[in-house]
């Protein structure tokens, strides 16, 4: 089915059969992505009395209680409720829509060949997401899609290398993966990106003493505060945990992100990639 979105003063269409998952399917009890060292995501048959939710035990039918940390155990989308004494729900704030994004590929760069940093004191051996790295991917992908002033609010970030051990990779808290420096994060607002998908556990330092520079950077929340104040960015969204597939290329996108109504600060993620283009 063609679709055809306006966007400003562009006409952008995509064709909605030939939507790319970006979600790892989580498979309980199974291999699967895992972050700080969480009990990994199980599933048991529900038991009610003489009721079990097993057909392989006797049981009618199957049903199944599922044990999971959204932030943890998979593909998932997040909100400001994520910093605040506010409880904000992912769910309401993200309300549905089409959004233009743009999929681009970056290299992590070590802490010591760059300026950029986050407020804690980036280790040597760090490996860095810069602002001019993202600056630089985005620039060129638009350069090559011959508009480099398109209204993007959604940019979903590939790390290089991409190899597939990250769809049930578990990553260790010690070395840190790959993070984002406090002037990315920024740049990422001064661009009015609103939903910004990784294929990391964090947008921050795995051990960071609770600074989340990046989030918070992201999210308008200051420094050590655990308040949204009036220049929050609450409509934001942050997904991490994402798999870009290599036959997923770079260039320009229609993002339906999708969630479950769930009243948390986190939920599952299935963000969903149109192939767009400018009419």
């Amino acid at each position: 089915m063609r679709f055809v979105a306006t966007y400003g003063d562009l006409l952008v269409g995509a064709d909605l059969a030939e939507a790319v998952s970006l979600a790892i399917p989580l498979h309980f009890n199974g291999p699967q992505p895992n972050a700080f060292g969480i009990t990994p995501a199980h599933a048991q048959a529900a038991r009610a009395g003489d009721f079990i939710g097993d057909t392989r035990a006797g049981g009618s039918v199957n049903c199944e209680t599922l044990t999971l940390s959204p932030h943890c155990n998979g593909t998932h989308t997040e909100c400001i409720g994520h910093l605040t004494q506010e409880r904000i729900a992912v769910h309401d704030v993200l309300l549905g829509g089409l959004w233009l994004a743009l999929v681009v590929s970056v290299t992590s760069t070590l802490a010591t060949q760059t300026t950029e940093s986050s407020d804690l004191q980036c280790r040597p051996e760090d490996q860095l997401i810069t602002a001019q790295a993202l600056a630089t991917a985005v620039q060129e992908t638009l350069q090559s899609l011959g508009n480099p002033s398109l209204p993007l609010t959604a940019l979903v970030v590939r790390t290089l290398p991409n190899s597939p051990d990250k769809l049930c990779q578990s990553y260790a808290l010690e070395p840190s993966p790959a993070y984002f420096t406090g002037a990315a994060a920024s740049w990422l607002v001064n661009q009015n990106i609103q939903h910004v998908i990784i294929d990391l556990p964090s947008l921050d330092r795995s051990c960071d003493a609770g600074e989340l520079t990046a989030h918070r950077q992201f999210w308008g929340v200051a420094p050590g505060s655990a308040m949204a104040g009036p220049q929050s960015r609450r409509h934001c969204t942050i997904t991490e945990l994402a798999f870009i597939a290599p036959s997923v290329s770079d260039g320009l996108y229609l993002l339906d992100l999708q969630i479950p109504a769930f009243v948390s600060d986190a939920a599952p993620a299935r963000p969903l990639l149109y192939p767009a283009s400018l009419i």
